[in-house]
């Protein structure tokens, strides 16, 4: 497996040219988060991620997870070491309130550390991935005896969290959860029932592991309405902090999987003895709220994933195809065989690979400064039309980045020929671990309903109404760049055309014919999004050009990757309007037993 580099150019363009760092600098939480500061944290990050965590990634895929007869489960050779160092560095501190003993930083600066641990080793940068989620629901939801009990650890990286959702009988219809919390006289209440698909519930990285559990209380109303949240330590805690009694919570087993094998994910258990003790999180009945706070930072999260798991494909197969060498290139002098990087079909392999990495960095990252804004900024009218875009954007993120992620890793084994496919050159594992992201945290499928069903007829629909205007505010930007910009301009014209047609056919559709596009619909959004800002991206890198502002070649090259995807790949786009506007009527017309025949 080749080594990791972090791609620390394109990230501080994308924060400073497209997510504008400097204006979130001069709110006033984010004071000292000056871009030549992120600079220099993002630099460090950048070595460590390469050189601590990035070499535990291929070791930590062949060794996997080993649980115990005890019911412990220790993670790979090195993941623990790793993830000591990043405590004790401070890296999962960056982004969080300091008054829980965090940074302080923009998420946006969080999610470009985050991309880095990812990208360096997937399986492993779960475990501090999913502790965000933990402190974010707590933060938002927990009383102020909780947020002062478990943050500091939390964000500190001491202790981990873990959502515990899926049941065997309740995986994406989560009103099936049939867990059980009774209360009790002391104001706790006893968890009892089976927990599946807990990544990272057990393992041996912290002392204590903070669960969040979805259960019902006695006399709650059926579906997601019953629903409440609890926190479940693994160790209560004690009154001065410390971790204390063992709570009634067992690893039954950890499953065996294609891909993230570093990552032990955990069949729990709550009272197999006397039910495990559980503090009530907000009121009863509205635990899904609280859930969908973590959740929604987590498909943003899972969205980075896809993302960084294509740049690792990416670099590994760029250097395999500049080191190896079959046929002769045209115009390759006689006799020596080319490095495969000259072919013309391997180099339009890792331009399309190039391209939407950087597409994805620009959706996710700008999702994240809209996060930022929504929450930071001192205007309420404006905190609100962020709050809007964030949640616009955040199912584009999660579904377009996992799916185009997959898409990219599996090119990146197609670059390396028959080798990709042996497991010991290690662009296999990249794909493994791809694959995952497209379904936990909300399939793709699930995110298409939630863009098509909830966020489309926000305000009547104006908020996407907003967003296309938005897009097409940008054409005469493209007009006024000339002849080198016209092909961006004329392609996100024709797909923009396409996205509005969709749009405007959609609610005339019926809930099923609704449902028949989503997700077509969600990919036809998601690309032409991703045009928009790659055309920006292409107009920032032309006038620094102009400016004589920075790295020539690199501005030229943002210049290029732009062009490709507008003129390329977008062009795709406007085909997904007959599978949008097609309704249902094919996907009925066989009986199950028909699709068999």
């Amino acid at each position: 497996m080749a080594d990791y580099r972090a791609p620390l150019a394109d990230i501080d363009f994308v924060l400073t040219e497209l997510c504008d760092l400097e204006g979130l600098s001069r709110l006033e939480p984010f004071a000292h988060a000056d871009p030549a500061v992120v600079r220099d944290l993002l630099s460090e990050a950048g070595r460590f991620a390469a050189e601590v965590v990035a070499p535990t990634n291929q070791p930590g895929d062949q060794a996997g997870c080993v649980r115990h007869a005890d019911g412990t489960v220790t993670t790979p050779p090195g993941f623990r070491e790793a993830y000591q160092a990043y405590v004790d560095a401070g890296w999962g501190s960056v982004a969080f309130d300091p008054a829980h003993q965090g940074g302080g930083f923009p998420g946006l600066v969080g999610t470009s550390l985050n991309e880095l641990m990812a990208s360096a080793n997937l399986a492993w940068s779960m475990a501090p991935g999913l502790s965000h989620g933990a402190i974010h629901l707590i933060e938002h939801h927990g009383a102020e005896a909780q947020r002062e009990r478990y943050l500091p650890k939390l964000v500190s990286g001491e202790w981990t969290g873990t959502m515990n959702l899926t049941e065997p009988d309740a995986g994406s219809d989560v009103g099936a959860v049939r867990t059980r919390a009774v209360p009790q006289p002391d104001g706790t209440y006893r968890i009892t029932g089976t927990k599946i698909f807990i990544s990272f519930g057990e393992h041996d990285l912290t002392e204590n592991i903070i669960h969040l559990v979805l259960a019902r209380t006695p006399g709650a109303p059926p579906g997601s309405k019953g629903i409440s949240c609890f926190i479940v330590p693994k160790h209560r805690v004690n009154r001065d902090g410390t971790p204390g009694a063992r709570n009634d919570v067992t690893c039954l087993s950890i499953e065996h999987k294609l891909g993230i094998k570093g990552s032990p994910t955990c069949v729990l258990a709550f009272g197999e003895g006397d039910g495990a003790v559980g503090e009530l999180v907000g009121e009863e009945h509205r635990g899904m709220e609280a859930m969908f706070t973590m959740m929604n930072q987590a498909r943003l999260a899972v969205g980075l994933q896809g993302l960084a798991v294509a740049e690792r494909a990416y670099q590994q197969a760029l250097a395999y195809a500049v080191e190896r060498r079959q046929g002769r290139a045209l115009g390759a002098p006689g006799g020596e065989r080319s490095p495969i990087v000259e072919h013309a079909d391997v180099r339009r392999m890792l331009l399309t690979m190039k391209a939407s990495i950087e597409a994805m960095r620009r959706l996710v990252y700008w999702n994240a400064a809209a996060i930022d804004l929504s929450l930071r900024h001192p205007d309420p009218l404006v905190r609100e039309e962020w709050a809007e875009i964030a949640a616009l954007l955040t199912p584009l993120s999660k579904a377009w980045c996992t799916d185009t992620g997959i898409e990219v890793a599996s090119l990146g084994i197609q670059v390396h020929g028959g080798v990709g496919y042996i497991e010991e050159t290690g662009a296999a594992q990249h794909l493994r671990d791809a694959r995952i992201t497209a379904i936990y945290e909300g399939t793709n499928g699930i995110q298409a309903i939630d863009l098509v069903g909830r966020k489309l007829p926000v305000r009547g629909g104006a908020v996407v109404k907003d967003h296309l205007e938005r897009i097409g505010a940008v054409d005469a930007e493209l007009a006024a760049a000339g002849p080198e910009l016209a092909g961006v301009r004329n392609e996100l014209r024709e797909a923009l055309a396409a996205l509005v047609e969709a749009t405007l056919w959609l609610p005339t559709a019926g809930p099923q014919g609704a449902l028949a596009g989503a997700t077509p619909y969600l990919k036809l959004f998601s690309m032409v999004t991703a045009g928009w800002l790659m055309a920006r991206s292409a107009l920032a890198a032309r006038a620094r050009l102009e400016h004589g502002d920075g790295d020539e070649a690199f501005l030229r090259s943002k210049v290029v990757t732009a062009r490709f995807f507008c003129e390329q790949l977008l062009p795709a786009a406007t085909g997904l309007v007959a599978a949008v506007t097609a309704g249902a009527e094919h996907l009925f017309a066989l009986d199950p037993d028909d699709l068999a025949a």
